[in-house]
């Protein structure tokens, strides 16, 4: 495996704390199952929050573009999220946006490609796993049917972070042309 190669998953955190924590746990997995995955911390890229004004006045920024380019690239993504306020983590919502306004159909990025989901939040992330299963469905996504949860008192467990894994490897992005 080489730092170059594309990922047979990219794993997507949306903190820079416990849940990155956790999505390094999934890469390990994934390489411990001699399959190429790498992570990707979305609070390190110099997203914008997205604006649909900003949007119209100066298009899809670069940070966007490459982002967009980055997952394009890897057939299947696990998201590592906290619950926000009973939802989705800003910084994943807003990636999110800027993701479905570029091209012409806004499930392009996301339909048939197969998604897994895992959260440590302090209250368990049983709401964020619910509406993210729904966004990602409605965007089109095959989202895995298991998903790890865990917070500080249930930490997640080595078997179901592994299991997880292994079902999100068993899939195949949808060939939808």
């Amino acid at each position: 495996m080489t730092a170059n190669a594309t990922p047979d998953v990219l794993v997507i955190s949306a903190s820079n704390g416990e849940n990155l924590k956790l999505g390094e746990r999934f890469v390990a997995a994934g390489r411990e199952l001699g399959r190429q995955t790498d992570l990707l911390d979305l609070t390190s890229l110099p997203l914008p929050l997205y604006n649909p004004r900003a949007h119209a006045a100066d298009g899809v920024p670069d940070a966007a573009r490459a982002l967009s380019s980055q997952l394009q690239a890897a057939p299947r993504w696990l998201i590592c999220a906290p619950e926000y306020n009973g939802s989705i983590p800003p910084v994943l919502s807003s990636a999110i946006a800027w993701l479905s306004v570029q091209g012409d159909d806004f499930r392009t990025l996301f339909n048939g490609r197969p998604i897994g989901m895992a959260s440590h939040s302090g209250g368990g992330g049983m709401e964020l796993l619910t509406v993210l299963r729904i966004q990602l469905a409605h965007l089109g996504a095959q989202v895995v049917g298991r998903q790890v949860q865990a917070n500080a008192a249930k930490p997640a467990k080595p078997e179901s972070i592994r299991d997880l894994m292994v079902r999100l490897l068993q899939m195949e992005p949808l060939q939808l042309s």
